[in-house]
């Protein structure tokens, strides 16, 4: 009996131990797949896009800003991408080099001579100007070249010469710098487009044009010339807002004065015609009595301001002077 007691204990034992095994084994395994599947797990901040490759094969592009998952590698690897920010390539910027494909910038006389440009009159200028862009397919801008810096430099290089050489030296300068720009971006956008790397040109900024060093005083004198041209038209333009708005208020100043002087005149030459008529019409009715009262009246408006001498007939023959009137100048 005790020793088929021992065996049944050992067998307990031995259950038990396959059990804990077992399940050790399990909570490894689901452990293992845990911390597995946990690196499939990313965050895309806004901006950001991720790059999904199954066996290196581009499965999709995630834009979304968020948590996302995914089967972890080496099933499913991801490339990240910042598709929002602005990038920058500047051209023929003394002092600024680039750096080239080992790393190391590139000498300031390649800068010089990449900023060099002919225009249809066979002049040269430098041209220093900026390119901005922003990666739109990230898969595109990643895989489909080798370097997008060097891809993007020689073709922003190849619509600047471009387009330079289709305009004159004066044209470069000063009178189409807004088209030149414009036209550049429309090119290369264009030549990007080709290529299919997935770059949005955002804006083309031309920062500077310089002319040939032989006769850049000449030029610089032609620039001056311009500006001080400018300022004077600008100067006459201010003097003509200032003068015309005064000359049209003192020209509607006197069109209401006119205006008002010929009612005026209206008015009295109406109340004049109309008293006219009134005595008239007395007159008819009474001519005798109306011609008296008019001469009265007439003679009371003329003789107070004219100097009156009194005569008498029968007095004696020194012919006396009575001045009547303030001042001895007769009656007022």
């Amino acid at each position: 009996m005790a020793r088929d007691g021992e065996s049944t204990d050992r067998r307990v034992r031995r259950s038990v131990a396959r059990t804990l095994g077992n399940a050790t084994a399990l909570l490894v395994v689901v452990g293992v797949l845990g911390a597995w599947a946990w690196f499939g797990t990313y965050t895309l901040e806004p901006g950001q896009a991720a790059i999904l490759l199954r066996f290196g094969e581009h499965q999709g592009t995630v834009a979304q800003a968020g948590l996302h998952w995914t089967l972890p590698p080496p099933i499913v690897t991801r490339e990240i991408v910042n598709v929002g920010e602005v990038r920058s390539e500047d051209f023929g910027v003394v002092g600024r080099a680039r750096p080239g494909a080992g790393g190391e910038p590139t000498p300031d006389g390649d800068r010089v001579h990449d900023s060099s440009m002919q225009t249809s009159d066979n002049n040269i200028v430098r041209v220093s100007f900026a390119v901005q862009y922003r990666i739109q397919d990230p898969y595109a801008a990643l895989y489909k070249v080798e370097d997008r810096v060097s891809v993007v430099r020689s073709a922003a290089t190849a619509a600047m010469r471009e387009v330079v050489g289709r305009m004159t030296v004066d044209g470069v300068l000063r009178e189409r710098r807004a088209a030149l720009t414009a036209e550049v971006q429309t090119i290369l956008q264009g030549i990007l487009d080709e290529y299919g790397i997935g770059i949005d040109v955002q804006a083309v900024e031309l920062q500077d044009v310089q002319p040939p060093e032989v006769v850049r005083a000449a030029f610089d004198d032609v620039v001056a010339a311009t500006q001080d041209a400018n300022r004077a038209v600008n100067e006459a333009e201010g003097y003509r807002n200032q003068v015309l708005p005064n000359a049209r208020a003192e020209a509607t100043e006197l069109i209401e004065e006119a205006a008002g002087y010929r009612e005026a005149k209206i008015a009295q030459a109406t109340g004049e015609a109309a008293r006219f008529e009134a005595v008239s019409a007395e007159y008819r009715k009474a001519p005798e009595v109306t011609r008296k009262r008019l001469y009265l009246e007439t003679m009371e408006q003329v003789l107070p301001p004219v100097e009156k001498v009194i005569i008498d007939p029968d007095g004696a023959p020194v012919l006396p002077y009575l001045p009547l009137g303030r001042d001895g100048r007769g009656a007022r």
